[in-house]
């Protein structure tokens, strides 16, 4: 008897402590529960410290794996120029982002940080990486389906250091090209803006059929979740100074501004960001009524809202006189995640205040933590939140070079080639004597580069990045016997002593980015004009000009030969050379108006009293050599003596061959 109670009891803890290892079911970790089910069960298990740690992106200098266990932070960056070490290879940036992921994982629930970065114009931060065009550039090509394939490029980049976040595209309509920002703005014209938002199926994948309209999506591991910015106008400010006032009627703001951001939510954007401008003087990081009214009830947006780096401080005047005011402004417009990027605990007390006194709502919390989970799950980060090593040869890859390269050339636009149809300079010869090429962006890698390239502001010179200069293009293109003449600022008497078959010249401006880059003369970089001054009126010449936008360039029109629009072309110059000597033919076409004096400005397409010096959609065609030999009809060069060899080479055999 005594025995079979033993035996009962015994029996009774075995199964006591069976039950007591069986893991609890937690929904939110169960991939094939719904994501709105995942989403909603997290929410309940959390505190209101860990709901505000998960809107806070912390810059990676000030994050630590401390911080982000304690503290439970939603998102870290790199801001321009943040890197984990100076050259920092594919396997030195993964490593980096898993240390904060693990600490992000110990926490009490576990969940994911996501890691931003800019990649604007390809992955622009990192060492060896492809850097493409620069928007503006892009504009030039019309060409969509092209932007899908660098947004796909640059995703596999990210992808390989680690990186599962990116902030890009801008889909600004840039009106002015005084603003700093202009580049990286597609066009004045926003049905071009809208066009290119196909560079978000590039960067996420193309969504699946059934994807309802607003929600995010990121179609896996070698894809990343964009950001469309900055919401909204940003494109419009007066005298186009960065983050200032843009003064526009609804009507205006809505045909303009907005058209990119409809179309950049049908495409399943992950999430926007909050522009620093002001609409009608209000900020647009305090703004309910377009944030939370507009973007989020009306548009649909279901991703998150982001807001820029420091966005929140601006809202007051000097930036951070009221931080308090300036958080509740900010959570309450509709800003569901901020880019603090260096104060968590401040930003945790106002928080945490305004929520207990209720001035700002667990509501407003829950959806803006809702919609950051949201996020994290479509993208299947709680499956897979750790980066390796398997797409680190992606990074520069040949491929993506290639991609870049075909863009270079299709964003070039042909504004002169000599003085009538019948005697074009372009396409220039190969083979000739000697030939001389000058100017300051001739070889200067960071110039041709531009802003938010490797640092935030750019660099010069052609030690910080892997690519190829113009130079270099133009000493790969041309045959071996030719003499390459290289001087940045010839004297007009070096040029005329000289027997030079032609010159190119490239001249343009030096790399800045946002505020750094406003400019009311728009003049290009001394000694620009002199080289063109001296080289030009003693030669044959084409000016290629290196800019972010149109620069003052009509006092010096009439004396240039040929003269092409390069934009910010990036690390693949010989995009440019393909195009120059022939072997494809120009196609770019403006995708903004060429002013002739900056008094014009601003100045757009369709305006009253429209008098550009090259208009909207300007760009004279030419063709590659090959279509050129093979075609008798050609009006810019004489193919009779193609067709002589031709034939010649025919009949010798139709001799030898018997045939």
């Amino acid at each position: 008897m005594v025995r079979g109670v033993l035996v009962g009891i015994l029996l009774i803890c075995i199964l006591g402590l069976g039950n007591a290892a069986e893991p609890e079911y937690v929904k939110y970790k169960d991939p094939k529960q719904p994501v709105a089910a995942r989403v909603n069960d997290l929410i309940t298990r959390m505190t209101l410290q860990e709901k505000i740690g998960q809107m806070i992106q912390l810059d990676r200098t000030m994050a630590t794996p401390q911080i982000m266990k304690d503290y439970s932070i939603g998102s870290v960056l790199s801001g321009g120029g943040s890197t984990p070490l100076p050259q920092a290879r594919a396997e030195d940036w993964v490593n980096m982002i898993n240390g904060f992921q693990k600490a992000s994982l110990s926490s009490r629930l576990g969940i994911p940080m996501i890691y931003g970065i800019d990649a604007v114009h390809g992955h622009n931060n990192v060492y060896n990486a492809t850097i493409f065009p620069h928007n503006i550039g892009l504009g030039a090509t019309r060409d969509p389906a092209l932007v899908k394939k660098i947004g796909a490029a640059t995703a596999l980049e990210v992808r390989a250091t680690g990186i599962p976040y990116v902030f890009a595209p801008c889909i600004a309509v840039c009106r002015d090209p005084r603003w700093g920002r202009c580049y990286e703005s597609y066009s004045e014209d926003p049905n071009i803006v809208q066009d290119m938002t196909e560079i978000i199926l590039g960067l996420q994948g193309d969504i699946q059929s059934n994807n309802r309209k607003g929600l995010p999506y990121v179609g896996g591991k070698d894809k990343v979740a964009a950001c469309a910015k900055h919401f909204v106008g940003d494109g419009g400010t007066t005298k186009g100074i960065n983050e200032n006032n843009t003064v526009i009627d609804m009507h205006g703001l809505l045909s303009i501004h907005m058209p990119a951001y409809s179309d950049s939510i049908i495409k399943g954007v992950s999430t926007i960001m909050v522009s620093y401008s002001s609409w009608n003087g209000e900020k647009m990081h305090a703004n309910r009524e377009l944030v939370t009214g507009f973007l989020k009830d009306t548009l649909k947006f279901k991703g998150f809202v982001i807001s820029d780096w420091e966005g929140i401080d601006r809202i007051t005047s000097p930036s951070h006189a009221n931080y308090t005011y300036s958080v509740q402004a900010g959570i309450q417009a509709g800003i569901d995640m901020v880019m603090l990027p260096f104060n968590h605990t401040e930003f945790i007390d106002d928080l945490t205040f305004l929520v207990k006194n209720n001035v700002t709502s667990m509501d407003r919390i829950d959806d803006a933590v809702g919609r950051i989970l949201l996020v994290k799950f479509t993208m299947g980060l709680f499956e897979d939140p750790m980066a390796d090593f398997s797409l680190v040869n992606e990074l520069g890859s040949q491929a993506h070079r290639d991609i870049a390269r075909e863009a270079v050339r299709k964003s070039l636009v042909l504004l002169k080639n000599g003085e009538n149809q019948t005697n074009p300079i372009l396409p220039l010869p190969k083979k000739a004597p000697m030939i001389l090429v000058a100017g300051t962006h001739a070889d200067n890698l960071g110039y041709q580069c531009g802003g938010w390239t490797i640092n935030w502001q750019g660099f010069s010179g052609n030690n910080y990045t892997r690519g190829t200069t113009i130079l270099g293009a133009i000493k790969s293109a041309v045959d071996p016997s030719t003499e390459i003449i290289y001087r940045e600022n010839p004297d007009g008497d070096f040029v005329k002593s000289n027997k030079f078959d032609y010159a190119i010249v490239v001249v343009g401006e030096a790399p800045y980015a946002e505020t750094a880059g406003d400019s009311q003369t728009l003049t290009m970089l001394d000694p620009g004009p002199n080289a063109i001054n001296n080289v030009c009126k003693a030669v044959k010449c084409v000016v290629i000009i290196v800019s972010g936008r149109p620069l003052v360039i009509e006092p010096y029109v009439s004396s240039i030969g040929a003269l092409v629009a390069a934009w910010l072309p990036g690390t693949e110059g010989q995009g440019i050379t393909d195009v120059l000597f022939g072997d494809y033919g120009f196609s770019g076409e403006l995708p903004r108006t060429w002013f002739k004096s900056v008094d014009q400005l601003p100045m757009n397409v369709g305006d009253p009293h429209y008098d550009p010096l090259f208009p909207f959609g300007f760009g004279l065609k030419t063709e590659s050599v090959p279509s050129i030999v093979a075609r008798s009809t050609s009006n810019s060069v004489d193919a009779r003596p193609y067709l002589l060899f031709i034939m010649v080479s025919m009949i010798f055999s139709f001799y030898f061959t018997g045939i």
